[in-house]
């Protein structure tokens, strides 16, 4: 039961990014699209739903069933993202499809190294906008810290692996090598997700021993 909610929440998760990246195509501004694309973002921290770039960050703040959650959490995602690209296609909004094609080239003609570095860049903002999230005791602070850390993986051009599971349903674009490229996505966001964390643990302990040596 509590992966079956766990998978729930991670479909709900992938629609709320599914709906970031609708509206990020819809408009011509890159800016205002990058500004508003931080509702998926908004939506998934303020509710608690199960987003992997997210979630993966403190993979090692938590025990194995945590980390064997996070496979759930992305087919989760996959199918969240799906389903917002399914109703999209039902109706005149299908245009955006065009656009979504157009990213999805992009990816699609980079390479697996350059793909998985923008991924551990990407997840490096993602965790400053989390973090922030959840660490900033002013209201605003908080949700500048979701704007801010959103637009910059953005407008920056790295790559999340949900808003890019979106953009292939979006442009009907799936293939072995899409596959692949989101899969290549993934780990890089996992890197990146827990290169912050891991150094700040790093840099605490060398502070607790610098404050003992005196």
């Amino acid at each position: 039961m509590k992966t079956l909610k766990i998978f729930v929440s991670a479909i709900l998760a992938g629609m709320s990014i599914g709906f970031g990246g609708a509206v990020f195509l819809s408009v011509e501004n890159r800016v205002i699209g990058a500004a508003l694309f931080t509702i998926g973002l908004f939506a998934v921290c303020t509710f608690g739903f199960h987003l992997f770039t997210g979630k993966v960050c403190y993979v090692f703040q938590n025990d194995r069933a945590y980390a064997l959650m996070l496979p759930v959490i992305w087919i989760g995602n996959v199918v969240g993202t799906g389903i917002v690209a399914l109703l999209y296609h039902l109706t005149r909004s299908a245009a955006i499809s065009e656009k979504a094609m157009a990213l999805c080239q992009v990816k699609l003609d980079d390479s697996l190294l350059s793909l998985f570095v923008l991924g551990v860049l990407c997840n490096i903002f993602i965790y400053i906008a989390v973090e922030g999230y959840l660490r900033n005791p002013h209201e605003p602070g908080k949700y500048l810290s979701l704007a801010f850390g959103v637009m910059v993986f953005i407008l920056t051009g790295t790559e999340h692996c949900v808003a890019d599971m979106f953009y292939f349903w979006m442009a009907s674009a799936w293939s072995a090598k899409a596959i692949l490229c989101v899969v290549v996505i993934s780990l890089g966001n996992a890197v990146g997700g827990v290169l912050l964390p891991l150094l700040r643990s790093f840099t605490k302990q060398e502070a607790v021993r610098v404050g003992s040596a005196r």
